[in-house]
């Protein structure tokens, strides 16, 4: 008896059967995600769910946060403005150039403001290969200093100079060579001295700030053998053996930067203001560039002003004070409502180990605000940060390495990144190299990367669960 041939018979067909397989393979694949790839969307539409104050606030501190606020708003001048000091060198004029995603006080936009800020006022800086109208805000830092030597430097160069602005008549000073060029949307590519970081989200930061360094230890200790088992260390830092990351100075723990190198949000602004934006102030009292003929001020540019004081004076503090209540008053980010996709994938995301390092809560101390010295704070205080973070830093592997150490963080050690508002961001990872969270998980993955082990969980699972996760994350 002749087998029958599922093809014979259709030498002659018009094609029709295969056309109507096809569309019927292409509804089946949109109504059931299982059977298609998982995708990032983007960024979570509706208001943005940061960007105002921290609920329980008093009224000195409401007055001391929209001061600060107001402050983070301020445009920078070299000299003759209201706001002088910028420069010599620079990466931009304002703090909300750099913080403004999807609120003030968050991070990159999706717009680049810099492209503006090279040639204001008259300047001629031109516009470095790797900021782009739709990429994310960087800063540079080189791997290597100059030859021959070539030793380590690890430090920001800045992208800009004051040379040729109406207020810096007499400046003359050369613009950084950032070349070769690479490919500027991911900023890989191009010359391997460079390494670029976009600017941290500060919403939340007070609560981190709060946050007491037992806390982190226990929160360390939790699961041995489970985070041994996926290869997660979690472990203490290297450069100063039997502890994590710890400050230098005081040996308490640092939380805040990609690689945990600053130990609170009064450095944190110092060190922004010096090296982003060019201004002196009493923690970084000397410019960067001590060419004489681009000093205008007087340095620190920025200091404490000694004004009589009355209630809620807020015209005492310098501005790297100002800036740091801003931001430790600012609330964290309020995640969407929940959907069933979106606690599935918080499910799923305990089960692939994300949580391990991603640790959902930490609760903070007792605190008190900078506005008193006496009087706790009720909205900083004994209250759950839920910042998916161990605030400790962890090998990357390779594939994320940078090149650089800071403080006791090795070369390719970085602070587990805190997820609360990770919904509304427009770039990922250190650098800013994608917008696609899918891309960004999969980055975790290379040789070294204590992530490799939950990387591989995710990729195992079906679509329809990477999208839940993926959807989870974008509800964040």
């Amino acid at each position: 008896m002749k087998k029958s041939n599922p093809d014979e018979g259709h030498e002659h067909s018009t094609g029709a059967p295969s056309v109507l397989l096809f569309l019927l393979l292409l509804a089946l694949v949109a109504k059931d995600p299982a059977h298609a790839g998982a995708v990032d969307l983007g960024v979570r539409g509706g208001p943005p769910g940061a960007g105002g104050p921290l609920n329980g606030l008093t009224a000195d501190e409401t007055t001391f946060f929209n001061d600060g606020s107001a402050r983070f708003l301020e445009v920078e001048s070299v000299t003759g403005g209201k706001n002088n000091g910028l420069g010599p060198r620079f990466n931009s004029n304002q703090c909300a150039s750099c913080h403004s995603q999807p609120a003030i006080g968050g991070t990159s936009p999706a717009s680049n403001p810099l492209i503006s800020v090279a040639t204001l006022s008259g300047a001629k800086n031109v516009v470095p290969w790797f900021i782009v109208p739709t990429g994310p805000i960087r800063e540079a830092r080189f791997v290597l200093g100059p030859k021959p030597k070539h030793a380590p430097d690890g430090s920001v160069h800045d992208l800009f100079v004051i040379t040729g602005r109406s207020d810096a008549v007499g400046c003359n000073i050369a613009q950084e060579s950032f070349l070769p060029a690479g490919n500027a949307l991911t900023g890989k590519g191009g010359s391997p001295n460079i390494i670029f970081r976009i600017p941290t989200p500060t919403f939340g930061a007070g609560l981190i700030e709060s946050i007491q360094d037992s806390t982190i230890l226990t929160n360390m200790a939790l699961n041995p053998r489970a985070k041994s088992a996926l290869g997660i260390a979690g472990r203490p830092n290297r450069h100063l053996s039997g502890n994590v990351n710890r400050s230098g100075n005081d040996g308490t723990i640092t939380r805040f930067g990609w690689k945990a190198q600053n130990k609170s949000l009064l450095l944190f602004s110092g060190e922004a203001y010096n090296v982003e934006m060019g201004v002196t102030n009493q923690l970084f009292p000397q410019e960067r560039d001590e060419t004489p003929s681009c000093l205008f001020n007087p340095t620190p540019e920025d200091a404490v002003n000694f004004t009589p004081a009355a209630p809620a004076n807020t015209a005492v503090l310098s501005d790297i004070e100002a800036f740091s209540v801003f931001m430790r008053l600012l609330a964290p980010p309020s995640p969407a409502p929940d959907t069933p996709s979106t606690v599935n994938g918080r499910a799923v995301f305990d089960q692939v180990g994300c949580m391990h390092c991603h640790t959902p809560t930490l609760t903070t101390g007792t605190a008190i605000n900078s506005g008193s010295s006496t009087s706790t704070s009720a909205a900083l205080s004994n209250q759950p940060a839920n910042l998916y973070s161990d605030l400790l830093v962890h090998h990357m592997g390779k594939g994320l390495a940078d090149g650089i150490t800071q403080g006791g963080a090795g070369p390719d050690e970085f602070r587990t990144a805190p997820l609360w508002g990770v919904g509304q961001r427009a770039f990922f990872l250190h650098d800013g190299r994608t917008n696609d969270l899918l891309q960004a998980i999969a980055a975790h993955r290379s040789p070294g990367s204590e992530a490799n082990s939950v990387i591989r969980r995710f990729e195992s699972l079906k679509a329809r669960l990477q999208q839940d996760l993926i959807n989870f994350l974008r509800s964040l």
